[in-house]
């Protein structure tokens, strides 16, 4: 199970990084788009806070929490036990 919610976390990381940084790239390369950001270099800016957060939690989640053997099943520890 702690496996499987490193792996849920990391997933969810991951993914705010990802959207995150197609933000800044969408920023970057379509700012005619872009009616309701009079200020493109703020609002990067403020994308690259967000994707810092979601990189630093990844970081600690990786240094802190490394994934361990892989649990057994609830099968084979009944069995183990017999």
């Amino acid at each position: 199970m702690r496996n499987m919610l490193i792996d849920a976390q990391t997933s969810h990381l991951i993914g705010g990084i990802n959207k995150h940084k197609m933000n800044i790239e969408v920023y970057m390369n379509n700012t005619i788009g872009i009616g309701e950001h009079s200020d493109i270099m703020e609002t990067i800016e403020l994308e690259l806070e967000k994707l810092s957060n979601y990189h630093d939690k990844l970081e600690m989640l990786v240094k802190y929490f490394p994934k361990t053997e892989e649990e057994k099943s609830y099968d084979e520890k009944r069995t183990d036990n017999s």
